[in-house]
């Protein structure tokens, strides 16, 4: 049986108010999310920990060591062929606009980018998540590395729940439903690079703070990884560009951030017609905008182009070298 961690000694730094409260060391961040993943935290301190954080907030070395932890314990995917993989994170869902993450992942499929899309499985009573779209659209899930892979090498975008790729961080995601609030894990997940190989992974953030947060942490080389990372405000959450309005799109890579899509300015001219936000509905509709019926609307192609862009200058090596 591994030995219980103890977190006193972190809790009296970290749980001291969003006044009073101190940030962790990165090495004291990864230790101490390796040891909740690991199941070594009881039920009291783990959601003392994930209160804690809920209040004071991640800093990028905190945040920086939590990936680290989190890296360690995810399946880990060999991308086939030559091209660079893209990680699209889906786990907010459509509240309100349709969630068009499947349909961006559709379209890059289509350009024959491998895409992998991981999130939360089924539907819930308040949010439609990516897995019903790809449900209603007749695409299963891929419960295994080796299912996520098949499907990639078919040409097809690959949807992973998070239960698929990690038990520990689904565990950790579904203390929500204990604790009544979002936790460090749920930003984590956002974060993760599956693959082997360089991927580039898409990154989304809805509350400024939290732009400034995830700029620092991946202008860093190390976390950003050889392809880098496009980061822009989500869509309710999700990686997919905003239908309606287009968003600023940087890419962070080698230690440096360039705006590949600048935002737009001024009121709105038109507003792209929609379907309603339920999964059967976007689900149709999605299928029109493939055959050409219905136009993509032009900020997903905008961040399509972009996204090809630095495919096309970041070819990925051979299946099976290390990402960073």
């Amino acid at each position: 049986m591994t030995a219980p961690f103890a977190c006193s000694d972190l809790l009296k730094t970290i749980a001291r108010g969003g006044a009073g409260a101190r940030a962790l060391p990165r090495d004291d961040a990864q230790r101490l999310f390796a040891a909740i993943l690991n199941g070594q935290v009881g039920d009291i301190e783990l959601g003392a920990v994930l209160v804690a954080y809920r209040i004071k907030g991640e800093t990028p070395d905190e945040l920086a060591g939590m990936l680290a932890a989190a890296q360690a314990c995810i399946a880990q995917l060999v991308c086939p062929g030559e091209r660079l993989p893209v990680v699209l994170p889906s786990y907010n869902g459509a509240r309100k606009q349709p969630n068009l993450t499947p349909l961006l992942a559709l379209l890059l499929a289509r350009e024959g980018v491998p895409v992998l899309v991981h999130g939360v499985s089924g539907n819930s009573s308040s949010r439609v998540t990516s897995a019903a779209i790809f449900a209603a659209l007749g695409h299963a899930p891929a419960l295994s590395v080796d299912s996520a892979q098949d499907a990639l090498a078919r040409g097809y975008p690959a949807f992973m729940p998070i239960e698929a790729l990690s038990a520990p961080l689904a565990h950790l995601l579904e203390m929500r439903a204990v604790i009544g609030v979002r936790n460090s894990g749920h930003t984590l997940v956002k974060l993760l690079q599956p693959f082997r190989q360089p991927a580039l992974r898409l990154v989304n953030f809805t509350h400024p703070e939290y732009r400034d947060t995830l700029t620092t942490l991946f202008t860093d080389p190390v976390f950003a990884g050889p392809a880098g990372v496009l980061l822009a405000r989500g869509t309710e959450g999700e990686p997919v560009a905003d239908a309606r309005r287009q968003a600023a799109m940087d890419w962070l890579r080698g230690g440096r951030k360039s705006c590949l899509v600048a935002a737009d300015a001024g009121p709105l001219e038109q507003v792209p017609a929609l379907p309603a936000s339920d999964a059967n509905s976007t689900a149709a509709w999605i299928r029109e905008v493939l055959s050409g019926k219905t136009p993509v609307p032009a900020p997903i192609a905008r961040q399509v182009d972009a996204i090809l862009q630095i495919c096309r200058q970041h070819p990925s090596p051979a299946a099976g070298v290390p990402a960073a």
